[in-house]
């Protein structure tokens, strides 16, 4: 997934804007020729652009986020990056069984509040 995504992104449920991005891993790709800069969110810088003094986006844009988490900070829940992949689906149709895994996985890198009472699962 690339940074540029959550630029584009917005909470399925309640529909928050930006959401907050949690790398666990990301490959260097390549470097590319033809960039396109975010409007709103750089989630590489982690700031709304306006604010922004400078963004770095050639180095930024040859990066792959392989693994991470993204987190709506209204409604408290979470989506997995898994190999390249956001997840983000209603909490009807997500699987249990692989984000409790995906949970376990990364503990030592997801925020504390997604694990005690992120939505729909957490490990409490």
């Amino acid at each position: 997934m690339k940074y540029r995504l959550v630029d584009l992104l917005a909470c399925p449920i309640c529909k928050d804007f930006p959401l907050m991005l949690k790398v666990f891993s990301q490959e260097d790709r390549y470097s590319p020729s033809n960039v396109r800069r975010c409007e709103l969110y750089c989630a590489y810088h982690q700031g709304m652009v306006q604010d922004l003094p400078e963004t770095r986006c050639i180095e930024c844009y040859r990066f792959e986020v392989t693994n991470g988490l993204l987190v709506c900070n209204k409604c408290n829940r979470w989506y997995p990056i898994i190999d390249d992949i956001p997840i983000m689906l209603p909490d009807d149709l997500r699987n249990r069984n692989r984000d409790l895994e995906f949970l376990r996985r990364w503990k030592d890198r997801i925020p504390s509040a997604i694990l005690e009472s992120g939505k729909p699962y957490g490990l409490s």
